[in-house]
Order: structure tokens, then C-alpha cells, then sequence
């Protein structure tokens, strides 16, 4: 496969698996870093290092927010057990 492919299908199963933690809202954070090891603030994380590899200037929130698909502070009051 070349690059511009596996960049395309990467890209492809990351929205997947955004997708599903979006829609699995019951499943919490602290289970899936006891269980994978890391979490959507993990993601989160990782979002706003490689948007700030490429010059994409995103902070710590917008990240989040790319990943919960609304705030923090709003998933938080809404699903977080």
C-alpha cells in the first residue's frame, strides 16, 4: 500500500474509533485506562501533539472537544459516573 493509502485508512479508523466512543458514552473513562490503558483524554492528548507537530496551533480544550464531539465540562456533567 503506499503512504497517501495508509495515511487514508489510518485517518478512516481513527474517525471510527471517535465515532464509537462518542456513541458508547456509558462506557467511562477510568475503565478504559484499566482495561487499554489509555482514554479519550489520552486521545485528547495525542490529538493536540500532532496537530502541534504539523504548526496547527490547538490547545488542550479544542482537542477534547474534537474528541468528546462537545466540551469537556459538558460530557463530564452529562455522562461521566
Amino acid at each position: 500500500m503506499e503512504n497517501d493509502s495508509i495515511e487514508k485508512v489510518e485517518a478512516a479508523t481513527y474517525r471510527k474509533i471517535i465515532q464509537f466512543l462518542r456513541e458508547a458514552k456509558d462506557v467511562q473513562n477510568i475503565d478504559l485506562m484499566n482495561l487499554a490503558g489509555f482514554c479519550r483524554n489520552c486521545i485528547s492528548k495525542w490529538y493536540m501533539a500532532s496537530a502541534q507537530e504539523e504548526g496547527i496551533d490547538i490547545n488542550y480544550e479544542e482537542a477534547r472537544k474534537a474528541v468528546y464531539g462537545m466540551s469537556y465540562t459538558e460530557w463530564k456533567e452529562k455522562y461521566q459516573k
